[in-house]
């Protein structure tokens, strides 16, 4: 016999597992930094490594049909950097590249809402105004 379930238990279960999923990434982040900074502390490596590491992981990733087309060399080095800078636990530069972030965002988000005349060719423009004629006005000036 089948075992009903209520749609409110359905997404109280997938939620719940969400909320484990965001947890454990969380973890996970959170080592890999911590042991990221023990390694680069102790020399283990620097920031050519890093870039290195980037640039490799990417050829792989090309190479497994992942992803599309090798990211150019300013995006793995911006990569690094990024990288770099929660190893290195630079507070001052993560805030200032988040606040850059945020301000291209905005640029983007008023571009968008920006509004935009556009035109269309003159044979665009005859069609509908035969779809029109009925009425003996020009659709379009």
């Amino acid at each position: 016999m089948p075992m009903q379930i209520s749609l409110d238990e359905l997404l109280g279960v997938l939620v719940s597992h969400t909320q484990e999923l965001a947890i454990d990434n969380e973890n996970i982040k959170n080592k890999f930094n911590i042991m990221s900074r023990i390694l680069y502390k102790k020399g283990l490596f620097n920031e050519h490594d890093a870039l290195e590491a980037i640039r490799d992981e990417n050829k792989m990733l090309l190479e497994l049909g992942m992803i599309k087309t090798m990211p150019d060399e300013k995006t793995l080095k911006n990569a690094d950097e990024n990288l770099m800078m929660w190893i290195k636990g630079d507070t001052k530069a993560i805030k200032r590249s988040l606040e850059e972030m945020q301000k291209k965002i905005q640029e983007e988000e008023a571009k968008q809402n920006a509004p935009r005349i556009e035109t269309a060719p003159a044979g665009v423009l005859d069609q509908l105004d035969r779809l029109n004629s009925n009425n003996n006005k020009k659709l379009i000036l």
